[in-house]
């Protein structure tokens, strides 16, 4: 979902280096996966399409961070007026 977003702190030996991937486009989503000792971070596409991935050795990663997106509030149906009757 647009608004997807995931925060990666990486320690780079003199101190921290921050990596941020987004969902940049309606429809897609970021994944994360760890296996072997790699942190993969993807942004996929609606169909499973990888767009752009962040690899980081997980011994490395200090911090890693997930923002969902905000859903947005359900549109609500605006009452009838009481001087109009309602076509259903």
């Amino acid at each position: 979902m647009k608004g997807d977003r995931v925060e990666v702190v990486v320690d780079a030996g003199n101190g921290v280096q921050t990596y941020e991937i987004e969902a940049t486009k309606a429809g897609r989503r970021v994944e994360v996966s760890t296996a072997r000792g790699v942190v993969e971070v993807t942004e996929i596409t609606r169909s499973g399409q990888a767009v752009r991935t962040g690899r980081f050795m997980a011994s490395r990663v200090v911090a890693l961070v997930e923002h969902p997106a905000e859903e947005e509030e359900p549109r609500r149906r605006r009452p009838v007026p009481t001087d109009q009757e309602s076509l259903l």
